[in-house]
């Protein structure tokens, strides 16, 4: 008996519409990692980027619970010496909201090319307008 491999152009990649305005930050993020990484289709194949596109929108109306707004500190080194910047969520969520969905997603993939390649097939916005009418994102209710 021999192992379906998926081609490529054998299936349809959908585009799904998320919206993350009182969504808690953790269950959503699972979500589009799920959807990102192909695990809900029955062909999905762990050396293939068999997911589809998401689209999240309301980025800015993300909740987390208790005290992590205040807590939560999100870092990074911007490669010079003493350059490590730290935020707080508070404070990311006023600069950059979409860079907290980003961030969550991402550490929720794989950590090679294609998990690199699956965060490319998602945008995220913060208001809820969006630039992909054309691509006719399905919404989500989870």
């Amino acid at each position: 008996m021999k192992t379906y491999r998926p081609k490529p152009d054998s299936y349809e990649r959908k585009t799904y519409l998320f919206d993350a305005s009182g969504k808690t930050l953790g269950r959503l993020a699972t979500r589009i990692a799920q959807v990102l990484n192909g695990k809900s289709k029955t062909f999905y194949t762990h050396d293939m980027i068999c997911g589809d596109q998401v689209v999240v929108i309301n980025a800015a109306k993300v909740y987390i619970s208790g005290r992590k707004p205040q807590d939560k500190v999100y870092t990074h080194y911007t490669g010079y010496p003493g350059g490590l910047r730290s935020y707080t969520f508070e404070k990311l969520l006023e600069r950059k909201p979409e860079e907290i969905i980003m961030k969550a997603v991402s550490r929720m993939l794989p950590k090679n090319k294609l998990g690199t390649e699956m965060l490319r097939r998602m945008r995220v916005y913060a208001g809820d307008k969006h630039e992909q009418q054309a691509q006719k994102p399905e919404p989500v209710n989870f």
